[in-house]
């Protein structure tokens, strides 16, 4: 049986991490097997049935990075595993058609960091641990930790990280503006599932058109007036849906809204 596990209920996929044994840390399988739940996931979400995501891991550990344990460095194929295997995974992660959740604890490295940077909200436990331990190995920081680090915390913070091999705290991380939310560990799970809930019963289709908005933003460097113009092409597309309707309705009737949560986002 494989680590990786999917579950499907009230249009909420939860995809798990289940090798507390090794901190979850991923091999080529575990690889193709969590690409595989998102492409199940992903099908569901076009049918109707899953409206939002929760990725977690089981145990002390969210992910510890890539599964060394049986690597030969003088033939390991580190571009391919990375290249190869990982990138298009985070990419596909990145891309699910609806918004996803992650909720992570202890240990958050490697390709298990990349895990949370292709996730559009991370709530983390004030004990986790996310940083770059790769100097211990001669190896360097992959799976967007670069991008992220540079990004949020600066130059000379991100090549302390490195160079140091310092791991930040859940708590720090949060301040630091790496990810959402920080919570003592034994809520992490129930809060992260209630969000996760909420999201669901939500306008999916706004949802997924904001996604794409930031994605823009991030990924294009796009100014202000290019994505005001985007932002205003993705609303004159919503306001054709259903769900559209539904919320002005019932922001007009003064009652809580029922939406249907099409993803297309009525374009």
């Amino acid at each position: 049986m494989g680590m990786i596990e999917l579950s499907i209920e009230n249009n909420i996929a939860e995809v798990v991490l289940n090798a507390p044994q090794k901190m979850n840390a991923l091999d080529e399988e575990a690889l193709a097997d969590l690409g595989k739940a998102y492409d199940d996931a992903a099908a569901a979400a076009a049918e109707g049935r899953v409206r939002a995501l929760l990725l977690r891991g089981e145990g002390r550990g969210f992910c510890a990075g890539r599964d060394i344990s049986a690597v030969v460095p003088e033939t390991d194929d580190a571009y391919g595993y990375l290249g190869d295997l990982v990138t298009p995974l985070l990419k596909k992660m990145s891309a699910f058609p609806a918004p996803t959740f992650a909720a992570a604890q202890g240990a958050c490295l490697g390709v298990g960091l990349g895990l949370l940077i292709a996730t559009d909200v991370v709530y983390v436990a004030e004990n986790a641990k996310i940083g770059s331990p790769f100097a211990n190995l001669g190896a360097t920081l992959d799976s967007g930790g670069h991008w992220l680090f540079t990004e949020r915390l600066g130059a000379h913070r991100t090549l302390d990280l490195i160079y140091t091999a310092e791991l930040m705290s859940g708590s720090e991380a949060v301040a630091s503006g790496l990810f959402s939310r920080a919570m003592p560990a034994d809520e992490l799970l129930e809060r992260t599932r209630a969000a996760v809930a909420k999201v669901a019963e939500g306008a999916t289709g706004a949802f997924v058109a904001s996604k794409e908005l930031v994605a823009a933003i991030r990924d294009q460097r796009l100014g202000l007036w290019a994505s005001v113009e985007d932002e205003n092409a993705a609303q004159g597309g919503l306001c054709k849906s259903e769900d559209y309707a539904e919320g002005f309705k019932a922001f007009q009737e003064k009652r809580k809204p029922v939406f249907g949560g099409v993803s297309s986002a009525g374009r």
